[in-house]
């Protein structure tokens, strides 16, 4: 019995061995960021069977088969769609100014979605603010309402949202909302989700989290864009989800979410709809593209071009993270960035430091307390890089400053869905607005220089005193820097 079991154990370490030697080679021939291999090699040795379960679950972009087949089918559809703005008189390549002109010949070559004039921009900074003109716009709805968000959790306003879609519903407007099924368990759970399907509202889980599909699908793989369209009239995007912040994570110690929308109205708004629609056939299989916007329309000096630029699987690879390094190798004067997240890619890192050291202004603002320990860890581990460099860094301490922002120069804004992470730039589905609005950039200027009132700046000499205990932190938690 003895030599049985010693057979079987010589027999289970030779198999794990053939397996870990599989999943390197994998790891190794895999084109991808040489600092992400080496993280996931370092997964794999440090922690036994478990690095090989976790590369499993989350090592590779994998969308499943249905949903990849489906995204492959789409591209062309969708593509000449986006194309047909080309010949749009909204696409004003003359009147583009030197940032967005850039973005627009990327993204255009890219994916054929052209920036496009006659825009009209209001940013909203408050809760109450945003979700009051939410439900006063789904109140004059006469068509179309369609969503996307990564949460929905019930609870005070969100609830009121609710309510007037399932009152738009009854009054015959079609309403189709998708929700992140990680995000939104909460809601799915609620009586809102019986109530919105009894009244007629198409709500769709998307990217269900099943146990049962570890090795078909990477299971973090997340729906993380906001997005809302009325009567393809009017539009909404930006880094707040559909929440209350008064009644979410409030036991979470960070305080309250400090977020931003943008509300659109112009021909950008059947760009954000198509990207609704993008997302609903991926998840469902059916294809309901929008109307083309209205062409016929006068383009004045003050034409407030939007680039819409999404990203995701089945799009076109790391789309955002060169539209944000174009951004910012075009930086004059300033650069000013708010993420709550931030563990950049070694490429980002690179560019935001070149930035600094060719004399351009740069600050970073982040919140002080983060709902994801890993996270706040793994951030400080580039302060040094980035204070050595001349990075200006504040820490937030208002809450859990949640907006995603960019402003270069003070005259071109980057707003959306997007962390400086590498869950945010390189697989989650995402979309930001490339917006060249004089009026719009002010208000988000002078937004996040309220931010910095909030904030403390850290000291570099102090910071190069910290203790050995933060240091060890610091580097730990880099480590897992593929799974934030």
């Amino acid at each position: 019995m003895d030599k049985v079991y010693h057979f079987l154990t010589l027999a289970g370490i030779g198999l794990y061995w053939v397996l870990v030697a599989g999943v390197t080679l994998r790891v190794v021939l895999k084109r991808r960021a040489v600092s992400v291999s080496l993280a996931w090699l370092m997964i794999i040795y440090i922690l036994p069977v478990v690095g090989v379960i976790c590369y499993f679950m989350f090592g590779e972009l994998n969308l499943g088969r249905k949903r990849a087949e489906r995204a492959k089918e789409m591209f062309h559809p969708f593509g000449d769609w986006f194309y047909q703005l080309n010949d749009c008189n909204a696409h004003v390549t003359d009147g583009l100014g030197t940032h967005i002109s850039k973005i627009d010949n990327l993204c255009n070559n890219r994916m054929g979605i052209p920036a496009l004039c006659g825009n009209s921009l209001q940013l909203q900074t408050t809760p109450e603010e945003i979700l009051r003109s939410v439900i006063k716009d789904i109140e004059q709805a006469k068509v179309s309402i369609r969503m996307v968000f990564y949460i929905w959790h019930p609870g005070g306003l969100a609830d009121s949202v609710a309510a007037a879609l399932i009152q738009a519903s009854k009054r015959g407007v079609e309403v189709k909302v998708l929700l992140d099924s990680a995000g939104s368990p909460t809601f799915f759970k609620s009586h809102w989700a019986k109530m919105m399907r009894d009244a007629g509202i198409e709500l769709v889980e998307g990217l269900e989290v099943s146990p049962w599909r570890i090795f078909l699908r990477r299971l973090d793989l997340r729906q993380h864009r906001k997005i809302i369209v009325i009567d393809d009239e009017i539009g909404y995007t930006g880094s707040m989800n559909m929440v209350d912040p008064a009644y979410f994570k409030q036991s979470s110690g960070v305080g309250q979410w400090i977020d931003i929308m943008a509300r659109v109205q112009g021909p950008t708004v059947n760009v954000l709809s198509a990207i609704h629609c993008w997302d609903w056939e991926v998840e469902t299989g059916d294809r309901q593209l929008p109307q083309q916007p209205e062409c016929q329309i006068e383009i004045s000096e003050d034409s407030k071009p939007i680039q819409v630029v999404p990203s995701g699987p089945g799009m076109p690879d790391q789309l955002i993270g060169q539209v944000l390094t174009l951004a910012m190798h075009q930086a004059e004067q300033s650069v000013r960035i708010t993420t709550p997240y931030f563990v950049p890619s070694a490429d980002l890192l690179e560019v935001i430091k070149t930035t600094a050291q060719r004399g351009v202004n740069v600050e970073l603002i982040i919140p002080k307390r983060n709902d994801s320990m890993m996270v706040k860890w793994a951030s400080r581990a580039f302060y040094t890089d980035l204070l050595s460099s001349g990075v200006k860094i504040y820490e937030f301490d208002g809450g859990l400053l949640h907006t995603k922002s960019v402003v270069i120069d003070e005259l071109f804004c980057l707003v959306g869905t997007v962390n400086m992470d590498m869950r945010s730039l390189w697989l989650n589905f995402e979309v930001t607005l490339a917006v060249e609005d004089p009026e719009f950039t002010n208000e988000m200027h002078q937004l996040q220089t309220s931010y910095i009132r909030r904030s403390d700046l850290v000291d570099y000499e102090v910071w190069k005193h910290r203790s050995i205990y933060h240091r060890f932190f610091e580097r730990l938690f880099y480590l897992f820097n593929p799974l934030l």
